[in-house]
C-alpha cells in the first residue's frame, strides 16, 4: 500500500509538471534581448578643463545672446578612464557684455557653456562658466560667475592727457616765450583731457585658438559607452 500511494503521488507530481510547461509561454526569438544596465561615468563639479576658442570674442561687436563655440584642448581623466576627450566640442553664448566706458567702467563679457559634443556626436548638457582666461593679455576674472573683465587704462589716459600739455607747452614757448609756455601747457593739457573723454576704454578681445579654462559648475553623468566613439570620415570618390 505505501508503495502505491508514493507511485500515484509521483505520477501526480509530474502531471503537474507537464501541464505547466504546456501552459508557459514559448520565448519568443524574434524579441529584443533585455539591455543591461548603461555604464556610466561622472564628471565633478568643479572639474576644471582646457578648452581653445573656435571663434575671435570682441567686445566692441558682440552681442547679448551670440553663441560661442569652443573644443576641449586636452583629454580629462578621471580613475584611468577618458570622461572627456581631446576634440570634444563646447556650445555656449554670451550672457552680458559691457563696453568700456568713456571715463569709468570697464569693459566686461560673461560667457556660459551649455553643452558638450563629444566625437560621436553624442551630447551631454552641462553648466559651464569661465575660471581663467590665459590665452587672453591685459585681462583678469572679476566675479565668480565667469565674468572677463579688461584691465584699466587709466594710466594710458594719463599719459595722453601729459602728452598733451608737454607738447601744447613747446609750442607756446616757441611761439609766446616763457609765458607762452604756461598758456601753451594749460590749453594742451584741457584737449589731452578732453580726448580722454571722448575715447572709450579698451575692448576685451578674445582671438580664435585662446586659452580659456572651464569650471563645470554642477555634476554631469555621461555614458561610457558613447565616449571614446570616435568622428565618422566620409570619403567620396567623385
Amino acid at each position: 500500500m505505501r508503495i502505491r500511494a508514493v507511485s500515484i503521488w509521483l505520477l501526480l507530481l509530474a502531471g503537474i509538471a507537464i501541464a505547466a510547461a504546456q501552459t508557459s509561454p514559448a520565448p519568443n526569438p524574434a524579441a529584443p534581448p533585455v539591455e543591461s544596465e548603461k555604464p556610466m561615468l561622472t564628471i565633478p563639479a568643479g572639474t576644471k578643463v582646457p578648452l581653445s576658442l573656435k571663434q575671435a570674442i570682441s567686445t566692441k561687436t558682440a552681442k547679448d545672446g551670440d553663441p560661442v563655440y569652443a573644443e576641449i584642448a586636452f583629454p580629462f581623466v578621471v580613475n584611468e578612464r577618458v570622461v572627456i576627450p581631446a576634440g570634444t566640442y563646447l556650445q555656449g553664448r554670451i550672457e552680458r557684455v559691457q563696453r568700456g566706458g568713456h571715463v569709468k567702467g570697464r569693459a566686461e563679457v560673461l560667457i556660459h557653456f551649455t553643452s558638450m559634443i563629444y566625437p560621436s556626436g553624442y551630447t551631454v548638457m552641462l553648466g559651464g562658466s569661465v575660471e581663467n582666461t590665459p590665452g587672453a593679455e591685459r585681462t583678469s576674472m572679476k566675479d565668480s560667475e565667469g565674468t572677463i573683465r579688461q584691465d584699466s587704462d587709466a594710466g594710458t589716459k594719463a599719459k595722453e592727457a601729459a602728452g598733451g600739455a608737454t607738447t601744447g607747452a613747446v609750442i607756446g614757448a616757441v611761439t609766446a616765450g616763457g609765458k607762452g609756455a604756461g598758456i601753451g601747457a594749460g590749453a594742451g593739457g584741457v584737449a589731452g583731457l578732453a580726448v580722454g573723454m571722448l575715447s572709450r576704454g579698451a575692448d576685451v578681445r578674445l582671438e580664435p585658438g585662446a586659452s580659456i579654462e572651464m569650471e563645470i559648475q554642477r555634476e554631469v553623468t555621461v555614458d561610457a559607452s558613447r565616449v571614446s566613439a570616435r568622428r565618422e570620415v566620409i570619403v567620396r570618390n567623385d
